[in-house]
């Protein structure tokens, strides 16, 4: 017979056990993966959005970081500009500094080269003071040295020298111009024409001239005059002034260019002045060009006829003081025939020297 199989019955307990156990795991698994699956889609869901705002984030960046590029870009080639600029600067600097050093050298030389000069002036100040008063001897003690075209530092006749010499200079309308119609239409202009009138301006010149070969040892008298003579040296008065003295030679001659040609001639009240002073003039030099005009007695008519006028000069010469050479320098006035002839017998009997220069001289 056969055996019986025998049934344990722990065996099968266990499987059922075990069955049900792995039946329950997978039902939690099931369940536990249902849910997992729902949270995986909702995280997904954040996430895809926090992506979306990253790529977001990303595209602006790279936009800003373009900019941020271009700027920096830009700003490095400014800066690089600059920098150019810098060491251009700095190279001026450097060449402003060298020629700064070189002009500094140059000015301690300069002073020194100075300092020398100042030197070797103070020690040769007696040697000059020798070779002046040498040059002076030499070259007749002139005062001033005027040279014009071709050298013409002369006059023929003419010695300008004594010890009081007088400078006569008539101021009167005529010395405008040389001819009637002229004087007539430069009287009425202003101040400033009538002293700018070349007639005129050659006188000045012409004393220039005198005074520059005057002796330093004279003594001398500027005087301008038309129906009155009046002192350009000493204005209160006609006393001699030194012509060493070249304060009073200079404000002489600013006076006499500030003088205005204007009314008529009398000689004879500057010869009578003449007469007055003391000591009386070794020399005259009279500059005009023409006869007077007016006397001792006022004039009772508007005109004038030439042999009137030549009585007034007749009447002036024999004011004049005796021994006084007359030296005549005359600028021919138009319609005045006898004025050349009565000024060269004048200056003749007197001993001094008649002259009517060029119109270019001096």
């Amino acid at each position: 017979m056969p055996r019986q199989r025998r049934v344990s019955v722990f065996s099968l307990s266990f499987l059922d056990v075990m069955s049900c156990g792995f039946g329950a795991v997978v039902l939690i698994f099931l369940i536990i993966n249902h849910a997992s699956e729902r949270d995986t889609e909702v995280l997904n869901e954040d996430l895809l959005a926090e992506i979306r705002m990253l790529d977001y984030q990303v595209r602006n960046g790279e936009r800003d970081l373009v900019e941020l590029i271009e700027a920096l870009e830009g700003n490095q080639r400014r800066i690089d500009r600059e920098q150019q600029r810098l060491e251009s600067t700095r190279r001026q600097v450097d060449q402003q500094r060298n020629e700064l050093k070189d002009v500094e050298a140059l000015s301690r030389a300069q002073i020194e080269s100075l300092e020398a000069l100042k030197s070797d002036i103070e020690s040769r100040k007696d040697e000059v003071e020798r070779l002046q008063a040498v040059e002076e001897a030499q070259d007749g003690g002139k005062l001033l040295r005027i040279e014009g075209e071709g050298n013409r530092q002369y006059l023929t006749g003419l010695r300008v020298g004594g010890e009081h010499i007088v400078i006569a200079v008539d101021a009167s309308a005529s010395m405008l111009d040389d001819t009637i119609v002229n004087v007539l239409r430069r009287r009425n202009m202003s101040d400033e024409r009538k002293l700018q009138a070349h007639k005129w301006q050659r006188a000045v010149r012409t004393v220039d001239w005198l005074i520059a070969q005057l002796p330093l040892t004279a003594s001398f008298q500027l005087v301008v005059f038309n129906t009155e003579p009046r002192s350009m040296t000493t204005p209160d008065s006609f006393d001699w002034a030194a012509v060493g003295d070249g304060s009073s030679v200079r404000e002489s001659l600013d006076r006499l260019r500030k003088a205005i040609p204007d009314d008529g001639t009398n000689l004879e009240a500057l010869f009578v002045k003449l007469r007055e002073m003391s000591p009386l003039p070794d020399n005259v030099y009279l500059i005009t060009d023409s006869l007077p005009t007016q006397g001792a007695r006022p004039p009772r008519k508007a005109t004038i006829s030439g042999s009137d006028r030549l009585d007034l000069f007749r009447d002036a010469a024999r004011k004049l003081p005796n021994q006084i050479p007359v030296n005549v320098i005359l600028f021919p006035m138009e319609g005045d025939p006898y004025a050349a002839a009565a000024f060269w017998n004048l200056a003749r009997t007197t001993g001094g020297a008649f002259m009517a220069p060029s119109r270019d001289w001096p």
